[in-house]
């Protein structure tokens, strides 16, 4: 079968002829159609994360969509973190538990593009962060997948107002897109000037960020929060350790909330990618993405990783 392939750690993928997997107990083959590269694919490639070096050769891809006779589904991988092969492939072995149907009018390539990263801020904000209808949503990173997604969500759960802050402009211009109210411009580490500038985006008091950069913009962002405000961190991009100071959350009670999915059950990850492949086929739900053929999955990969992509890549395998 037609695969992309890792032979050595820090190198991208390259073409290979594999043998089709053959399914075990409890386990279904899944035709794939749509593979994206996301961070997570490229973090583990490298043979530097917490999980390990990969056993290698090894067919990269953390997640995918595909087809069970006629069913699209979507489904998880263990690929580069455990022994095993992934979704960049014409053919995946998946446990049964792990599938989750699509509904009907879902494109594969929109929800692979989404994916865990629409999870993550999904449950970042509702289960983690406790939005409510009515509340005023931060989101950082908002030219991110996760950000444009955050921003998209928080108005499907009712948020009054929605403001983004992102580094570069092509970043803003996707955070504009995904539908933000205001765009902050996120250039420097300066705490008082970003906090300034949230402040003047903002109506009022801010009721939640969602925050997968930490560093300056965090602490900068908590100082919009309301008194009692909560503020979500589900990523480091923008540094491992915050300037957040002691005044500014003893003196608002502030909640500072990790997340992470590795935490949610299987029932609550197929709960939440239902939903977010659900507002995907309605059409109000989407990321900036490419779709690149499997065969030019190196280049592809080069590109995601350098920053050069205009959003989140995703393989073509059928």
């Amino acid at each position: 079968m037609r695969a992309a392939q890792i032979s050595a750690c820090g190198r991208p993928p390259v073409p290979a002829d594999r043998p089709a997997p053959e399914p075990g107990p409890g386990e279904t083959l899944v035709r794939v159609r749509a593979a994206p590269i996301t961070p997570l694919d490229l973090l583990c490639a490298t043979g530097t994360s917490y999980f390990g070096v990969p056993a290698l050769p090894y067919v990269p891809g953390v997640q995918g969509v595909g087809t069970v006779g006629d069913t699209l589904v979507w489904f998880p991988t263990s690929a580069g973190m455990a022994a095993g092969d992934g979704s960049m492939a014409a053919l995946a072995c998946v446990r049964n538990e792990d599938l989750v149907a699509l509904p009907a009018g879902a494109d594969p390539f929109t929800v692979a593009a989404l994916g865990l990263s629409a999870v993550a801020a999904h449950m970042a904000l509702t289960w983690r962060g406790e939005l409510a209808a009515g509340e005023q949503v931060l989101v950082l990173g908002g030219g991110g997948v996760v950000g444009q997604a955050a921003v998209q969500l928080s108005r499907l759960a009712g948020a009054r107002r929605v403001v983004a802050g992102a580094r570069s402009p092509e970043g803003r211009e996707r955070a504009k897109q995904a539908g933000a109210d205001a765009v902050v411009t996120l250039d420097t580490d300066d705490v008082t000037e970003l906090a300034a500038r949230f402040t003047a985006a903002c109506d009022g008091p801010v009721d939640l960020v969602l925050d997968p950069l930490f560093g300056a913009p965090a602490a900068a962002a908590s100082r919009t929060l309301r008194q009692g405000g909560r503020l979500v961190n589900l990523g480091s991009s923008a540094g491992e350790t915050c300037p957040l100071d002691s005044a500014t959350l003893r003196s608002r009670s502030l909640r500072v909330l990790g997340y992470t999915n590795n935490e949610l059950s299987r029932e609550q990850r197929a709960a939440a990618m239902t939903l977010v492949a659900e507002q995907a086929a309605l059409g109000r739900l989407a990321v900036a993405h490419e779709i690149v053929p499997l065969a030019d999955a190196g280049r592809a990969w080069q590109r995601q990783a350098s920053g050069a992509a205009g959003g989140r890549i995703v393989l073509s395998v059928d």
